[in-house]
């Protein structure tokens, strides 16, 4: 039985967003342990002598310095700085994988491959390979220790008998496992966490302010305006990469004029690369939904990228100026001192 299969079998529903309870999935997502099929992640396989070196000329992080056990954010952008898409990347023994958006995949391998000329490298997609999973919640330890795995720390990898994992901050954790073992991973999981959809992955993606870019935003956001220096996704050492001199007039030139906020909206669902209205800005847009899902408490939360000044002025509206109006939740993170979000709300 193939792995989608496998799901449906398991009760998943919807393109994997919930398992037949979505409200109730989502209140365990907040207070007890879920486990998610990542179906919408993809996998990137840089193998080859050159792998870490050809990756760290195109990618906005360190990756020749990424410690064997280590795992960090890092984006490619275009000539002009936006970002063409977010990984989180890691070794695998020699080699490199980078997840990414599912539907950025095949455009990103194709863009990757059009610089590998005479560089020692090959690049591969690893979906049909490898599985990642998503595990979060109280138990996350004890379910990790069903499976062999001991828990690592915080942007740390893991290994057990049958795949990796990796300690995303908290009690999040992300799994790559291998095709021929991701099912019997799975059930041991189950046994000790709920099965949960990719609306409360998204949502826990959310509460943890983790930039993702996707079909719908790609190429609209500098590293900056999505928090990714925040998350340690941008190395400001190490030379240069596509967009990099934008990147670091950003950085080091000026207030940074954009920033991802998390946000709740009542009504709409908020969806990627919807645009945001303010009033200072009449109907032009002043900012785009990266990432949104429902919220257990009801209603929508979403990461948003607005205008820093339509932030302060405190009246954003999604869709158009008279959408729904956002309200601004925490971060984990600080933001620069004069754009720090007040928060209305918990999670």
């Amino acid at each position: 039985m193939n792995w989608t299969d496998f799901l449906t079998q398991q009760g998943a529903r919807d393109d994997f967003l919930h398992f037949g309870d979505p409200e109730g999935e989502l209140v365990s997502a907040r207070t007890a342990t879920v486990l998610v099929p990542l179906a919408d992640l993809g996998l990137i396989r840089a193998a080859g002598e050159d792998a870490a070196s050809f990756l760290h000329n195109l990618l906005t992080n360190d990756v020749k310095g990424l410690p064997a056990d280590g795992v960090r954010a890092s984006g490619m952008c275009n000539a002009k700085g936006r970002l063409l898409a977010s990984f989180l990347m890691w070794h695998d023994e020699s080699e490199l994988l980078l997840a990414l958006s599912a539907d950025l995949l095949p455009s990103v391998l194709k863009k990757l491959s059009m610089y590998v000329l005479r560089s020692k490298v090959k690049l591969s997609d690893e979906r049909d390979k490898t599985v990642l999973l998503g595990l979060s919640g109280p138990g996350a330890a004890e379910a990790l220790a069903g499976v062999g795995a001991t828990p690592s720390l915080s942007m740390t990898l893991g290994r057990f008998g049958r795949g990796q994992f990796i300690n995303l901050g908290g009690d999040r954790h992300l799994l790559a496992v291998p095709a021929a073992e991701v099912q019997a991973v799975w059930r041991d999981l189950a046994a000790l966490a709920r099965p949960a959809g990719l609306a409360a992955w998204h949502w826990l993606e959310i509460v943890a302010g983790t930039p993702r870019v996707v079909a719908a935003t790609q190429e609209e956001f500098v590293p900056q305006m999505v928090n990714f220096e925040l998350v340690g996704g941008v190395s400001f050492n190490k030379g240069c990469y596509p967009g990099q001199e934008i990147v670091a007039r950003t950085q080091y030139l000026g207030k940074i004029k954009r920033r991802m906020y998390r946000v709740r909206i009542e009504g709409a669902p908020p969806v990627p690369g919807a645009p945001l209205f303010a009033p200072e800005t009449g109907e032009q847009a002043c900012g785009t939904i990266a990432l949104g899902a429902p919220s257990p408490q009801g209603g929508f939360e979403a990461l948003a990228v607005v205008q820093s000044s339509c932030f302060e002025a405190g009246e954003v509206h999604l869709d158009n100026p008279a959408g729904p109006r956002l309200s601004f939740l925490p971060l984990p993170y600080e933001l620069q001192p004069d754009a720090k979000p007040q928060p209305d709300g918990t999670p």
